[in-house]
């Protein structure tokens, strides 16, 4: 059966419409429905820099209107809806999914103690280690790295960051295992509790099977992805390989799934499967808005830059850890989505000790203007962002 068409123009609408970044989208989503936008867009990441914002924090303001930074701490620690751990990185994750991290831990424990790295830091006596902290933890509650281990060296080269004591390395070890969980953060700190204690029992107690849990991350990444190959649905959990990945597509998945070629933005096409229903899913999308949105650097669909690439034509690299006379562009650059186009990028900084928004840069991509018009859409796009930021001023957009 020859494979149903879908072009470049359809492929970003869908892709875009997936990822919440659709025409009509840009929910007010407030409180009550902030769980369920993360678990449409299946994780949300989690990062530490603040030269904008957050990328959390960035990522669901750029979906969500009323978005403010105490909904996702009310949902995290309060109502326990979503939870913190890892797929690529560290992400948030909807709680209900919990049990389908049991055999990931299994596999990602495996892992770690086979890498070098890992059993460098943890130390030799590592399992005593493990032991102590779990014991302090539950004699005297939830705890921070800079509880632990206060008389110890860092086992290896590297600093503060890389030179872990087998303390932090032990913590950190524990959550990406399951043993422990993120219970809440102070001032970005994790601050750790035993797994038991966060997870409401519902979800903790789930344990599915390998096959079941292979048939979850498959399956709920075609869902968000909207089509893909069997290497990107893989990719999107970080959870299962592309040979688990391809054997499901040809067996469990085979009822869900259909063969479509989608055209990449070079003219070109891929052969890759789709959710059985994108058709459908396809006559329910509206027209892309004209609205200009600043992406952060770690927006889902800039999670599989060769995927942003084919779709988009849009080359991306987050230069904050290139030395600085190699960066092309600058130090945290926003992606610009116009549309269901990624038209260019922004070097963009709060400056927060002047309440101030700065531009260090702008660039369209080869072709494009800076027209009247969308220097208008970038106007109103700052001053979104400065409200959300507390800001009371911003640069004006470039000429």
């Amino acid at each position: 059966m020859t494979p149903d068409l879908i072009d470049n123009n359809m492929a970003r609408h869908l892709f875009l419409d997936h990822h919440k970044l659709s025409a009509d989208t840009f929910a007010q989503t407030g409180r009550a429905g902030l769980a369920d936008l993360v678990t449409e867009l299946g994780f949300v990441q989690v990062d530490s820099i603040r030269t904008v914002e957050q990328a959390h924090h960035h990522i669901l303001f750029s979906r969500s209107g009323r978005y403010r930074h105490n909904l996702l701490t009310h949902h995290l620690e309060h109502e326990r809806s979503l939870f913190e751990n890892w797929t690529h990185d560290a992400a948030v994750i909807p709680v209900k999914w919990f049990g389908y991290w049991h055999p990931q831990f299994q596999r990602v424990r495996r892992k770690i103690l086979a890498n070098r790295w890992w059993r460098q830091r943890l130390g030799e006596d590592y399992q005593r280690t493990l032991s102590n902290i779990k014991a302090q933890i539950a004699e005297n509650g939830p705890i921070m790295a800079r509880d632990v281990g206060d008389a110890e060296k860092p086992t290896s080269p590297g600093g503060s960051w890389w030179g872990w004591r087998p303390s932090k390395s032990a913590l950190e070890f524990m959550w990406r295992t399951g043993e422990l969980a993120v219970t809440g953060r102070r001032g970005f700190q994790k601050v750790y509790d035993l797994t038991e204690h966060v997870i409401p029992a519902r979800y903790y107690h789930h344990q599915p099977t390998e096959a079941e849990f292979i048939d979850w991350a498959c399956c709920s990444a075609i869902e968000r992805l909207g089509f893909a190959m069997a290497s990107e649905i893989a990719r999107f959990w970080e959870a299962v390989s592309i040979k688990e990945a391809t054997a499901w597509c040809n067996t469990a998945g085979r009822n869900k799934l259909r063969s479509v070629d989608v055209q990449m933005a070079d003219g070109g096409y891929q052969r890759m499967v789709a959710r059985a229903d994108i058709f459908s899913r396809q006559n329910d999308i509206p027209p892309a808005t004209a609205r200009l949105r600043l992406l952060s650097p770690f927006d889902p669909i800039l999670r599989d830059r060769n995927r942003a690439a084919q779709l988009f034509g849009f080359t991306y690299r987050f230069e904050a850890f290139v030395p600085e006379p190699q960066r092309q562009f600058g130090y945290y650059v926003l992606p610009i989505l116009e549309g269901d186009r990624l038209i260019g990028r922004i070097d963009l900084k709060a400056v927060r000790e002047q309440s101030h928004l700065r531009i260090n840069g702008a660039w369209l991509e080869r072709r494009l203007r800076w027209t009247t018009i969308r220097r208008n859409r970038l106007a109103r796009e700052l001053q979104r962002w400065c409200t959300f930021l507390g800001l009371q001023t911003c640069d004006a957009p470039p000429q």
